[in-house]
């Protein structure tokens, strides 16, 4: 042994002994006690439900697989039972611990969920079988660190700090007036056991964030929640805050997983060139005022975007990419069509985007086409330096049109041609969309026999044109 050829007053030689003594003392107490199944005191409280009451966690209710795959539904829908298109095939749906956690406290602030996975405070509370030191197998409750991405099983209970409920979002009380309520509930288009459909005004933000007091989610999650237990939620295709149009709401994070893998199914078919067979199950029709006239009165823009930073590092920017090998890319295609040009070098254009990429139809409109949409300042900067107003002619009575306060700090008048800083002239004027009501009528039926689905009704919404496109409208018509 090398430690024999050591001197016995060799410093290495006595710490040498020392860790062997230790070791075999170690040793001989795991022979003379059998294992410690006991669980730890967190796992005793979460498995009786103590921890629960003395406010430490914070139990989700357990994971119930849905009754029918939403993306495989969406495929079934999008693509009618004729196969998928190449790069689309098999079912990938799956409830993550992020998904779950998200679904069950809409209220949460996502910024401290994804806190909570990053620091690994989430925990999954599972039962597993285990084998005790007398070899008799026991069923043991199991608290579990889970990471976002883990999936869920049927049963999965998620345990959160008792803490997080003191971060809920509060819902401003202040807009849960019955006035508040009559107005959102009067921009309802359509509302079904699925979706509701509303007719977004312009310059009313979709989503919450920092220095945003009213959006739409969380006005819809008082005003629209009607008797269903889950509020409505967004789904991927949202309008920009200064657009306005057709906007779906999912009643619940099932429906929403529906849309949002129909709307994915989209984006996809057409990105693999499957413009024709990915039919018009999911269409959408957007009606711009742009400046200028395009060279062509229609056509297919095929430009793919990507995001860039600007020079504050701060602010980002869509545009068009000079090579797809960039991290940042994306394919996107739009359909453009020309309703009617006029003399004051205005045209009025029918946009159909066929993927959903954000900015997609106004940086296809001022980098493409050359035309930049009417009011869009950070596109179409340059064109609006040179900006004349159009006066009203004098057929239009401009008292027509009303001038009334608006709720929730909305814009009201103006916005026209007619005035020195118009406001951005995109409106979502048409979405046509699979029935899903109809189609999850007999769930259990879908996964057997989807011919049917080459049946299901398809619904239409219109939204009328909001009051500074109409004025516009009105304008160049006379």
């Amino acid at each position: 042994m090398a430690a024999d050829l050591l001197p016995l007053s060799s410093p290495r030689r006595v710490l040498l002994q020392a860790r062997l003594y230790l070791y075999r003392r170690s040793l001989s107490t795991n022979l003379a006690s059998p294992p410690d199944d006991s669980p730890t005191k967190d796992e005793e409280e979460i498995k009786e439900g103590r921890g629960v009451e003395k406010g430490r966690w914070l139990a989700l209710p357990p994971f119930a697989a849905p009754p029918v795959d939403p993306s495989s539904l969406a495929k079934k829908m999008m693509f009618c039972g004729g196969g998928y298109p190449a790069g689309c095939s098999g079912d990938d749906y799956t409830t993550t611990a992020l998904k779950w956690v998200r679904r069950c406290c809409p209220d949460l602030p996502a910024t401290l969920v994804h806190k909570l996975f990053r620091l690994r405070q989430v925990r999954k509370n599972v039962a597993s079988s285990t084998i005790s030191y007398m070899d008799s197998h026991a069923e043991k409750m199991q608290s579990k660190r889970v990471s976002a991405k883990n999936a869920m099983m049927p049963g999965d209970v998620i345990l959160l700090p008792a803490t997080v409920q003191k971060s809920i979002v509060g819902k401003f009380d202040d807009a849960s007036g019955e006035d508040d309520m009559k107005y959102m509930r009067s921009i309802e288009l359509y509302r079904d056991t699925t979706i509701i459909v509303l007719n977004k005004p312009p310059s009313m933000p979709v989503q919450g964030g920092i220095g945003i007091k009213y959006s739409i989610d969380a006005l819809a999650s008082i005003s629209l929640k009607y008797e269903y237990a889950e509020s409505p939620r967004l789904v991927s295709l949202k309008l920009d805050r200064d657009s306005s149009g057709v906007l779906v709401l999912a009643r619940n994070q099932f429906c929403a997983s529906i849309l949002h893998s129909l709307f994915r199914e989209k984006t996809t078919g057409a990105s693999f060139n499957d413009i024709k067979s990915a039919s018009r199950v999911l269409q959408r029709k957007y009606l711009a005022l742009v400046i200028g006239i395009p060279r062509h009165s229609k056509g297919l823009i095929s430009a793919p975007l990507a995001k860039v930073i600007q020079e504050d590092g701060k602010a980002e920017r869509i545009t068009i990419a000079d090579d797809m090998k960039s991290a940042s890319a994306q394919h996107a295609l739009t359909e453009y069509k020309v309703i009617e040009s006029f003399p004051h070098g205005y045209t009025w254009l029918e946009l159909c985007p066929l993927t959903g990429r954000k900015h997609q139809l106004r940086v296809h409109c001022a980098e493409v086409l050359r035309t930049p949409i009417v009011g869009d300042y950070k596109y179409g900067w340059k064109s609006h330096r040179r900006w004349k107003p159009v006066p009203f002619p004098p057929t239009i009575d401009v008292e027509k049109f009303p001038r009334n306060k608006l709720p929730f700090g909305l814009k009201s008048g103006g916005g026209s041609i007619a005035e020195k800083q118009p406001w951005l002239h995109l409106h979502c004027k048409q979405m046509t969309l699979p029935n899903i009501s109809a189609a999850l009528e007999h769930p259990q039926s879908l996964n057997d026999d989807d011919r049917h689905l080459s049946k299901l009704e398809k619904l239409s919404f219109v939204a009328p044109l909001p009051t500074h496109m109409q004025q516009s409208w009105d304008i160049l018509s006379s």
